[in-house]
């Protein structure tokens, strides 16, 4: 059901002339890879949208901090938390659900599976190894099957519930260089799909987003200036995607307004695909 005004009331208390509404008040989110360039700006996203936001991420956790500081700042409770979570390991991605339930209580509401990787040196084929195979394959497709494994079972059931997925739209260009990166997200874009189907009754939706190219340390790792360049030349917007292109539509997704949008893949390309 498409949220009216007076249903946004009994999420945030009200909503006065000139207030933005907060349509996820009181729901809670869990977005891995979730310091990163497009991962961070969808934690900062939904949080604006009324969400406590449990922030995912691997190796350094600097970057993590300093989304959990730009949402906490200047609020009374704390509204995010950082949890350290290889998504290619169960137990790991189990403890951070379990951590979810012990900060911010037993219900929770949306998945976000934003972590993923890429080999900058773009191998064709006959060139990729087994080693850069294994860790695409284990971050992107093992780790958002292991994140949706555990989110059909645990997110809340009767409405709310959101899963919501990482793709690429090199799916739909297949360019040379992005082979196990876009079979790898071609795999997520079908588990995707018949997720929804499997959460039949549950009030769980389940969909996906496909950007094109976004501006984050991931895209320009390993082009030259004159390959960035082709990339712009090659979208009718003539720019790079920005990660505020990508959050904007995640928020959407996660919220009640999205009921009706259900085993899905969004592409968010410019054009670009």
């Amino acid at each position: 059901m498409v949220p009216s005004p007076q249903s946004f009331e009994g999420l945030n208390g009200g909503v006065a002339q000139g207030v933005t509404p907060r349509p996820l008040e009181g729901r809670v989110a869990i977005v891995t890879g979730g310091s990163g360039g497009i991962g961070g700006e969808i934690c900062r996203h939904l949080a604006s949208l009324g969400a406590k936001v449990v922030i995912g991420y691997v190796g350094d956790k600097t970057p993590a901090d300093q989304v959990v500081s730009a949402i906490n700042k200047g609020e009374a409770e704390p509204r995010a938390v950082a949890v350290e979570s290889d998504v290619s390991d169960p137990n790991q991605v189990g403890a951070l659900f379990n951590e979810a339930s012990r900060v911010f209580g037993p219900n929770l509401h949306i998945l976000v599976t934003a972590a993923g990787v890429q080999d900058p040196k773009y191998p064709s084929v006959a060139e990729t190894t087994i080693e850069s195979w294994e860790r695409i394959f284990n971050t992107n497709t093992k780790g958002t099957f292991l994140c949706c494994k555990e989110a059909a079972k645990r997110l809340v059931r009767g409405g709310g519930g959101r899963i919501i997925t990482m793709s690429s739209s090199t799916v739909g260009s297949l360019r040379t260089g992005y082979s196990t990166y876009a079979a790898s997200k071609a795999a997520i874009e079908v588990m995707t799909k018949i997720l929804a189907k499997e959460l039949r009754g549950t009030g769980i939706t389940a969909n996906g987003v496909a950007p094109g190219p976004i501006a984050t340390a991931m895209f320009y790792a390993g082009k030259t200036e004159e390959k960035v360049k082709a990339v712009v030349a090659q979208c009718p917007m003539e720019r790079l995607g920005e990660p505020r292109d990508v959050a904007p539509i995640v928020g959407f997704l996660a919220s009640d307004a999205a009921e009706w949008v259900n085993g899905q893949i969004i592409r968010l390309n410019g054009g670009y695909v």
